[in-house]
């Protein structure tokens, strides 16, 4: 049988490759960007609870309410604005859900979005489905900041939506001040709509401050704001996110999410609200929790001949590996993993089109020290 894909350009993620490249010969694995560490106690424990209590069945379609109001107040405490818990907060599973939900809500048939290479694979894939067409902006290859005149010119009467990510994967580069004037100028000046991707909100080092979208009226009232329990609470398997937006366009988004997943992990997101309710500290010691692990695996890579770039905010390390090899990034990233145990992501499925001598490749290290020291120990061999 001959099917006409509608996804021409997607095969099995990356992701998916290196992990069971990893698995296949025993890798230590630095690919994926999942903890090996363990869920908060409390957050198990109220996970347990809510089950015993018989809290098993359909949630709210919008989310649990009482969890909507816990995002309200933590959004509230961390960027000054409280978004109304029954009309501006959405509930999903996993924030790549919220992702294609806001994609599908807004992007018409040829209707144009602006997506930051490199960007997160499911990005245009979301695009695609939606019948409309990824408009590439690189990033400056060397520090990932954007080039927001080439942006605003790659914004036209066919634009509908922009795609913004910080902190960034794969670099972990961060928007500052400067950065939100600039997006807020292209955002006033040409009414485009703007899906904010904040998955690493949480994860900021060196006292650096998130500069979310929602704390700019100018931006949140346009914006899709995306957010993940599962990178803030090591709890990737758990796939529950939530989206923040004003009424009309949580209204679409809701339009399209009732009809995907309907509704999320019920007694998740009971043991979500009383884990923000009850240990806020935990949110805001994750910077500090994740910079002492940036800061220790840097160092060990010192050690070996791969040189790691800054890393601002998330839990990737990019390194650059031309002093060990000339391969292109896919090859080098196999190699690693058959030939000396370790994998890693290239960053060539995040372009369009990966900059030309490219020699880069993403490291985890959302890991225990075992699973990093046992990675560098491999690693001082190259």
């Amino acid at each position: 049988m001959t099917l006409a894909t509608k996804l021409p350009k997607v095969g099995t993620t990356i992701f998916t490759v290196m992990s069971q490249l990893a698995l296949e010969h025993q890798a230590v694995n630095l690919g994926q960007g999942f903890p090996d560490f363990d869920v908060p106690q409390r957050l198990v424990d109220a996970l347990a609870r809510a089950m015993a209590e018989g809290k098993n069945q359909y949630a709210p379609m919008t989310g649990v309410p009482v969890l909507r109001q816990a995002i309200a107040d933590k959004t509230e405490a961390c960027y000054g604005y409280r978004p109304d818990p029954d009309a501006e907060i959405t509930v999903v599973s996993g924030a790549s859900e919220a992702i294609f939900d806001a994609v599908q809500a807004v992007v018409r048939p040829g209707e144009e979005v602006v997506v930051l290479d490199p960007c997160y694979d499911s990005y245009e894939p979301a695009i695609d489905l939606a019948g409309g067409r990824a408009v590439h902006v690189p990033l400056d290859p060397a520090t990932f900041a954007v080039d927001w005149d080439r942006v605003r010119a790659a914004i036209g009467p066919n634009t509908r939506l922009l795609m913004v990510n910080s902190p960034h994967n794969p670099s972990g580069a961060m928007f500052d001040a400067d950065d939100i004037a600039r997006l807020s100028e292209i955002v006033e000046s040409t009414g485009v709509w703007l899906l904010s991707d904040e998955v690493y909100e949480h994860i900021v080092f060196d006292g650096r401050r998130h500069e979310s979208v929602l704390r700019y009226p100018q931006l949140r009232e346009r914006a899709f704001v995306v957010s993940s329990f599962g990178k803030t609470y090591h709890c990737t398997g758990w796939k529950i996110g939530y989206c923040i937006a004003p009424p009309a366009l949580s209204a679409e988004l809701r339009k399209v999410h009732q009809y995907n997943s309907f509704c999320s992990f019920a007694p998740a997101q009971w043991a979500f609200a009383e884990m923000i309710r009850d240990e806020p500290e935990h949110y805001r010691q994750l910077g500090a929790f994740y910079q002492d692990k940036r800061d220790g695996f840097r160092a060990q890579l010192s050690t070996t001949r791969l040189k790691p770039l800054p890393v601002p905010g998330g839990y990737f390390q990019l390194v650059d590996y031309s002093q060990v090899s000339d391969l292109n990034d896919a090859e080098f990233c196999r190699w690693l993993t058959v030939e000396k145990g370790v994998a890693a992501i290239p960053l060539s499925p995040f372009y369009e089109s990966p900059p030309a001598g490219q020699r880069l490749a993403r490291l985890c290290f959302a890991k225990n020290q075992a699973t990093l020291d046992a990675a560098i120990k491999r690693l001082v061999s190259l």
